[in-house]
């Protein structure tokens, strides 16, 4: 079976030489002094007594394809904070979930919310270019990184006060998340080289990441409300990122105050 996320990897590190030709980091430096709109993510979530949402805006994905053919990220964005997201993931991928960092600038020019930039991070230029058009949260996914690379990313988000989640899909490396003590833990259900999916695998990572004192986050295979309440009642995580169950739903915003009501 072919490796999803070295695939990935080799895709973004060719359009990120791209970027770079185009984009100094001095050009993106001055980019971002002149925006105004960055929200803490981490503290929202941290401030937060029930469920917090982190509802997924993405088009397609390598494990469904296309999820919405008439995709408007504005719309979803709206639908989304209507109805309670606490924060939002935007795909910024562009080659296996089309995705594009214009996203992020045209929901903060209309939408007051944290946004995490979902992508693909193997360089600290990224974190520059990402918070240029407006994130306020970066992703580290130790499976696709060297221990170097992810320190240089996450010293390169904190240096730019924006926030990390660390994801991790396997007990060892959720051994390796530890040390990252500013940032948020996400464990992905979904395991990124096969893609194969099981919300168990939040409850066997727990126990190795329980005592980390910032949010710990579950991410991906959460279907519905029932899904949600087993890890919470389990772990005691009530923080989900949630995307395709969202995207594929006919009635996404009773689905998200279902999850949020869990913990009453």
């Amino acid at each position: 079976m072919t490796n999803v996320l070295e695939k990935i990897v080799q895709d973004k590190k060719e359009t990120l030489n791209l970027v770079k030709k185009n984009n100094s980091l001095n050009f993106l430096e001055k980019k971002i002094k002149k925006l105004n709109f960055f929200n803490n993510f981490k503290e929202k979530i941290k401030k937060n007594n029930g469920v917090s949402l982190i509802s997924e805006i993405k088009k397609a994905s390598p494990s469904a394809g296309v999820l919405i053919k008439n995709f408007n990220h504005l719309d979803i964005a709206k639908k989304y904070i209507e109805n309670g997201a606490t924060c939002l993931s935007v795909l910024t991928e562009e080659k296996s979930f089309f995705g594009k960092l214009e996203y992020i600038e045209d929901i903060k020019k209309n939408f007051k919310i944290p946004i995490l930039a979902k992508d693909f991070f193997i360089d600290p230029y990224q974190v520059t270019l990402s918070k240029s058009f407006g994130c306020d949260c970066i992703l580290i996914i130790i499976a696709a990184l060297s221990t170097n690379q992810a320190d240089e990313i996450y010293s390169e988000a904190l240096k730019h006060n924006l926030s990390v989640i660390v994801e991790v899909h396997d007990q060892k490396e959720a051994e390796k998340a530890l040390k990252y003590e500013q940032a948020m833990i996400g464990i992905n259900n979904r395991n990124l080289k096969t893609l194969e999916v099981s919300i168990n695998n939040t409850i066997s990572i727990f126990e190795i990441i329980k005592s980390h004192k910032e949010p710990l986050i579950s991410e991906s295979g959460i279907t519905n409300e029932n899904d949600a309440k087993y890890i919470y009642e389990k772990t005691g995580i009530k923080n989900f990122l949630i995307g395709e169950s969202l995207l594929k739903s006919d009635k996404p915003g009773e689905l998200m105050k279902k999850i949020i009501q869990i913990t009453q």
